[in-house]
């Protein structure tokens, strides 16, 4: 008889209590959302498996610091988004290497290119390239909201913004994902299929 399915408490709790099995099932359920929100924040494939795999190792080290005041895939996806966006900033301060075609000009880099050159009829990828072609101010606050689940406080405490600023930020952001995913079907401004906004607390 196949064991009952534990939950992600019971198994922080077993992962606190030295079970390395638990602590593996408990990363492997979360990995891909975990590196959803880096891929979407970071943009670069490369970038987002560092910061995904940042992300694992301060899971880690301060899995024990869980109080339980949150579900824990929201716990851990503020610290995917706080190793995403520490990523960007070293990419930031990072030489950029440019190739060089046959005649001496510097060619367009590769993560540029490939996102104009997919078209693809999967909706997931199709949101993958929009939001890569974001710019940073609104794909930033957007997938901290609609991926990483954080509330606009967090959200401005993150990128340094005032809660207004942020909120129109999404809103905007959101506006332009739906015109280059060609509103499809006349669907609302939420194209990541993320429940609608929860109410905050005034």
């Amino acid at each position: 008889m196949t064991p009952p399915r534990r939950s992600d408490e019971q198994l922080v709790e077993a992962a606190n209590g030295g079970d390395a099995a638990a602590l593996d099932e408990l990363l492997r359920r979360h990995y891909d959302r975990i590196h959803a929100v880096c891929r979407r924040i970071a943009g670069s494939t490369r970038d987002a498996d560092d910061a995904a795999q940042e992300a694992l190792i301060r899971i880690v080290k301060n899995l024990d610091r869980f109080d339980g005041r949150s579900a824990f895939g929201t716990w851990a996806y503020r610290i995917a988004t706080n190793a995403s966006l520490d990523e960007l900033r070293r990419r930031s301060r990072r030489p950029r290497l440019h190739a060089v075609d046959e005649v001496g000009h510097a060619a367009e880099p590769a993560d540029d290119v490939s996102h104009r050159r997919i078209e693809s009829i999967a909706d997931r990828l199709a949101i993958e390239v929009a939001l890569a072609e974001l710019p940073e101010e609104f794909r930033i606050p957007v997938v901290l909201r609609d991926v990483g689940d954080l509330d606009y406080a967090e959200i401005a405490a993150q990128v340094g913004v005032p809660i207004g600023t942020v909120k129109s930020r999404i809103a905007r952001g959101r506006r332009m994902l739906v015109e280059r995913l060609g509103n499809r079907d006349g669907e609302s401004e939420r194209p990541m299929n993320i429940p609608p906004d929860r109410p905050e607390p005034t």
